[in-house]
């Protein structure tokens, strides 16, 4: 992809950040990731950002040449092109950016599922890259300089022209709860708060800790796993069972014991559901919906499945008040 002249670049060694070091390109890093949490962490110890509900991408320069990379590793530069056509525009010739692709809505927030659709119908734009750190730039490497400076030397990076599709990701100071509250009542995802002074560690660890708004829901249980450690979930159509996903995370090892007592008895040898789920949901055992699971979830996809579905606790009834099985702490 031809790129157009760039003008000066501006170097790490020019801007004079702390902690980096002279390295060539290192191709694809291995990112890192966050540690979920139940609560945001209070304090000046963290900075805090929006939690983008699309896909992980490295953006990279290297030779002056576009390619982005899902979190994975995979090559999905023509998956966003008008966002590899904006890097090419940056004033650089060898860079590494960590952030995120969305698909907007009209009010400026990030939707998967419109995410999902614009990949498949190649809609692109609506496609918006928020870049959130800095890992390489033109001979230096950046990873070990604080969170702080990083971030403070990629807005001065991409201030300099407009690079629309691409921009900077705000952070902010202010009490980790009190934005968490604000995040949610806007319909946010959620956020993510990292150590301000911490280098890019390419793991999951505490320096990164994300907090997600999550809706909580009660569908009846019509299956499990082998070991009951995942539980297949329905809602009700009229008199029909649709299958809406599974819980795969919130157990506890007593919890798993329970479930297995309880399920067990109201196995069943065919399905109740109106319409069998895809290849990919395999479920081990059918039983009979007499129970209701309590879950928390994010969304719900375009193709009326649960995202990122955690166990809360089992009751009798959608709307008794007293759990068969209790409800987890998460982890």
């Amino acid at each position: 992809m031809a790129r157009k002249d760039p003008g000066p670049l501006p170097t790490a060694r020019r801007i004079a950040v702390p902690g980096t070091r002279p390295g060539k390109h290192p191709g694809f890093v291995t990112p890192a990731l966050a540690t979920l949490r139940v609560s945001a962490p209070s304090g000046d110890k963290y900075i805090h950002e929006i939690k983008f509900d699309g896909y992980r991408v490295q953006a990279h320069l290297r030779g002056g040449l576009p390619t982005l990379y899902t979190r994975g590793g995979l090559n999905w530069t023509k998956r966003f092109p008008t966002v590899a056509q904006a890097m090419g525009h940056i004033r650089a010739t060898d860079l590494i950016l960590d952030g995120e692709v969305i698909s907007a809505n009209e009010k400026g927030a990030a939707n998967f599922s419109a995410l999902q659709d614009d990949l498949s119908k190649s809609r692109y734009d609506r496609m918006v890259y928020y870049a959130f750190d800095i890992l390489h730039l033109d001979g230096y490497d950046l990873r070990g300089a604080r969170l702080i400076e990083r971030k403070r030397l990629l807005a001065q990076l991409l201030a300099e022209r407009d690079l629309s599709p691409i921009f900077f990701s705000q952070h902010f100071e202010e009490d980790g709860t009190v934005l968490l509250r604000k995040s949610c009542d806007l319909g946010l995802e959620g956020i993510v708060s990292k150590l301000r002074d911490a280098p890019y560690r390419s793991e999951r660890s505490e320096s990164w800790i994300k907090v997600k708004c999550l809706q909580t829901a009660r569908y009846e249980v019509i299956g499990y796993k082998d070991g009951a450690t995942s539980l297949y979930l329905a809602k009700r159509e009229g008199k029909d069972l649709v299958y809406i996903g599974k819980a795969g995370t919130g157990f506890t090892n007593s919890m798993i014991i329970e479930l297995a007592r309880l399920l067990k008895p109201i196995t069943l040898t065919k399905m109740p559901l109106a319409k069998k789920p895809d290849r990919k949901s395999r479920i081990d055992h059918w039983t009979a919906p007499k129970y209701w699971a309590e879950v928390a979830y994010s969304d719900i996809t375009a193709d009326g499945l649960l995202r990122h579905v955690i166990f809360r606790g089992l009751y009798a009834s959608r709307i008794g008040t007293k759990p068969i099985v209790t409800k987890f702490k998460i982890t």
